[in-house]
């Protein structure tokens, strides 16, 4: 019998596999994608998109060709469930998936339990799909009504892209704004080195944001600061870090206490050997890595490299990830902040750096670079 390859999610590290399988199909392999849409939103292009500066299409990867060329099975649907020691996934219409090997690289979602009174006032960044349906309709209605109350609240790498990114937009399209960025008592860009911290607190000053820095919690039309003020919103964008899916807690793998599924240094579950995971779904034991889709980016080829060698009972690649992950945070116009451990810079010569980098990645996946694979069951993708 043939051996079921199961990859949940189309995230980073999956684009990795699915090239690799494109290259080299592996024979004996039946290869199924599980995803909720067929196409990947970007999250790297996901700034320069709300600022205007890319249409939609240029800055997403179509999942369908590159499944194609892989030989796989496309599945549009979710996953909501896992049963671990009977090697399935659950779909959200109630179909169960089994599987011989899992990949999982289905990222993470916006915490938001602070904020839910908000109730449709509230714009969570993670999932992706749904931030980059809603936020063409969100402008427009700002455009119609010609002011607009915007409060961003999490001021991590996402956090200040996108108060920026969005101010840039409101000021574009002629609308009276006021942008409030709310960070923690911890500041901006935690974890950055002081010197990034500085340029970008006073980049935002320069441009206009309104910075708190205190926590705060949703409620009926606005956020409540700390210290009783009150900020008025008629949409909140939560980038407020990260959780792991709910569905984790139920499916047998071993997780961290946040949640995530750990992973030894070969992004193999460290309780189920036939399981692999990768990106922001993961957690390393002794690693404090951020969930940046840098991380997943790089630890895809290893990851495809791994379950190759699982299929084919070869040994495996370890992942080493770097200290310092590069950071080109876009600033809104075409202008951008770099921040690399203690080094950083900024101009629009960044952005022009920025910008080569993300189109390089959707063009690396772009349709008709691989020969459509038969699958196997005698037809194609």
């Amino acid at each position: 019998m043939k051996q079921r390859l199961v990859l949940v999610g189309g995230g980073h590290a999956h684009l990795s596999v699915l090239e690799a399988l494109a290259r080299k199909p592996v024979p004996g392999v039946e290869v199924t994608l599980i995803t909720p849409s067929a196409w990947q939103n970007y999250s790297g292009m996901l700034p320069g998109w709300i600022a205007g500066h890319y249409a939609l299409d240029n800055s997403r990867i179509d999942l369908r060709p590159l499944a194609a060329a892989a030989g796989a099975r496309l599945i549009l649907d979710s996953v909501v469930g896992m049963d671990a020691g009977r090697h399935c996934v659950g779909l959200t219409d109630g179909r169960h998936v089994h599987y011989d090997l899992l990949s999982l690289d289905v990222g993470s979602e916006t915490a938001t339990s602070w904020l839910q009174a908000l109730g449709p006032a509230l714009l969570p960044v993670k999932p992706l799909d749904p931030f980059f349906d809603r936020w063409p309709h969100e402008l427009a209605q700002a455009r119609a009504k010609g002011t607009f109350r915007l409060v961003v609240v999490g001021a991590g790498a996402a956090g200040v892209e996108l108060a920026l990114a969005a101010q840039h937009a409101l000021q574009q399209a002629g609308v009276q704004a006021r942008v409030d960025l709310v960070a923690s008592e911890n500041g901006v860009l935690a974890g950055h080195h002081p010197r990034v911290q500085q340029r970008v607190l006073a980049y935002a000053r320069r441009a206009g944001l309104h910075l708190h820095m205190q926590r705060a919690v949703g409620a009926e039309g606005g956020v409540l600061l700390a210290d009783g003020r009150f900020l008025p919103a008629d949409l909140v964008i939560a980038a407020t870090g990260a959780r792991a899916p709910v569905w984790l807690s139920m499916s047998g793998l071993a997780l961290d206490p946040a949640g995530y599924v750990l992973v030894d240094s070969h992004q193999r579950s460290s309780s189920h050997p036939d399981v692999f995971a990768a990106g922001d779904v993961c957690a390393r034991p002794g690693s404090a890595l951020s969930r940046s889709g840098v991380h997943a980016v790089h630890a895809g080829p290893v990851l495809a490299r791994n379950l190759m060698a699982a299929l084919a009972g070869g040994p495996l690649h370890t992942y080493s990830p770097k200290p310092n992950a590069l950071y080109l945070l876009a600033c809104g116009p075409r202008y951008a902040i770099a921040s690399w451990g203690v080094w950083s810079a900024q101009g629009r010569w960044v952005w022009r750096w920025k910008d080569w980098i993300d189109r390089r990645f959707i063009r690396r996946f772009a349709p008709g670079r691989w020969p459509i694979q038969p699958r196997g069951d005698g037809s194609s993708a």
